[in-house]
């Protein structure tokens, strides 16, 4: 096995890193109303855990609104107590068999907390790929102690591991100054 090869192992792990980041950051709401923002939601059912999207159907029939339509009566509560117990500051209001959800004003305390909880969103996916460099960092080094690499490849998988993680450093920042512009308009 070559140091090349432990790279291209631990590239797919920094994909899933930024598809994180991405799926996160399409779940902070900047006014306008999106099914992403509510759809991972966990509600308890019957003592066990779904994501909101398989209880029910949501749309979005005004830019700051969200429907939800559970596809059974039962559903109901638990869904109405998994959107209102969320971070998300959204209060759910039943009516009928539908539950509306009405996209609240963005005042200036809560543009601040959507900052800091995308900046914690940054914070876990530069730690995650940290641990998968680390991780392929260790890889190398097994090898060179068991004479499959080089002392000289070893510090060569060190550099492009350490140019991966400054590349993918950037994207997180450019992904996370795009959500901060998005809330402050």
């Amino acid at each position: 096995m070559e140091y090349k090869d432990v790279i291209k192992k631990v590239t797919p792990e920094f994909d899933k890193a930024m598809q994180y980041l991405e799926r996160e950051m399409a779940k902070i709401h900047t006014g306008r109303a999106s099914a992403n923002i509510i759809e991972d939601l966990v509600v308890d059912c019957f003592d066990q855990k779904f994501p909101l999207k398989q209880l029910a159907m949501i749309s979005v029939p005004e830019p700051r609104q969200i429907v939800v339509q559970p596809w059974d009566k039962s559903y109901f509560e638990p869904i109405q107590k998994a959107i209102a117990a969320s971070q998300l500051g959204l209060s759910p209001a039943a009516e009928g068999a539908v539950i509306r959800i009405n996209m609240p004003d963005l005042t200036s305390e809560y543009r601040q907390s959507l900052v800091k909880v995308i900046s914690k969103v940054q914070e876990d996916t530069r730690q995650a790929m940290r641990r998968a460099r680390d991780d392929a960092w260790s890889q190398v080094q097994k090898l060179e102690r068991e004479g499959e690499v080089r002392e000289d490849d070893k510090f060569k998988a060190k550099d492009e591991l350490q140019k991966m993680i400054d590349n993918y450093g950037k994207k997180i920042d450019e992904a996370g100054d795009r959500k901060k512009k998005e809330i402050s308009e």
